[in-house]
């Protein structure tokens, strides 16, 4: 059975090509809004190493943001004693619910990850820095697109025995909407991934 909750194909062994909705879950956040950039932003897979502006800040808040969410992911994925709690440090609203229901699903079946995943590449497409109305959504967000590698993830069922498919593709890209519910008191760490969606483009090469 394909769990239809997109972007976490690179966590689950199996590819599905379907936008990420809340499944469920408290998370108080609305979906938030993301608005094409009114400042142009750098496509490179590194931001600048000392941010001049508040929409390079954004990109390079938003950048850690995403590679913490992967790590967190992964450890809670490979200890299934791991509080999920720790996943709202680095997930909110439709993203937050999403993950949070799979990671429960796959403990409920006794299932574990083993290895990392790794960020081929990373690529930061628009900042918005619109924080007119957060209780709606129309928050700051930076739309980033990441090459996933699980060429050294494996998932363990209960009995220790793989359980990821020989046709499993070791990488892919997806596009993640990170969001900043709190940018008026902490503009460079109230970044969460908020929403992610895989894409239909040619992979980027396993590492």
């Amino acid at each position: 059975m394909k769990i239809r909750l997109g972007l976490i194909s690179w966590a689950t062994g199996m590819l599905m090509l379907a936008a990420v909705s809340a499944c469920g879950g408290s998370d108080p956040d609305p979906p938030a809004t993301a608005e094409p950039s009114s400042t142009p932003s750098s496509s490179a897979a590194t931001p600048s190493a000392s941010p001049s502006s508040p929409s390079d800040e954004a990109s390079a808040g938003a950048t850690d943001a995403v590679r913490s969410y992967f790590m967190v992911v992964d450890q809670l994925r490979s200890d299934p004693g791991a509080d999920l709690k720790k996943l709202k440090t680095v997930a909110t609203s439709a993203q937050l619910n999403a993950v949070t229901t799979l990671i429960d699903r796959s403990r409920d079946e006794g299932q574990r990850q083993t290895g990392t995943t790794a960020i081929n590449e990373l690529q930061v497409q628009s900042v918005n820095l619109d924080n007119s109305d957060p209780k709606a959504g129309k928050v700051p967000t930076v739309v980033i697109d990441v090459c996933w590698d699980v060429s050294k993830v494996d998932v363990l069922d209960k009995s220790g025995k793989s359980i990821v498919s020989p046709d499993r593709p070791d990488t892919g890209w997806t596009r993640y909407t990170v969001a900043n519910y709190k940018y008026a008191a902490d503009p460079t760490g109230g970044w969460r991934v908020a929403t992610g969606q895989d894409l239909k483009q040619t992979p980027c090469a396993a590492s």
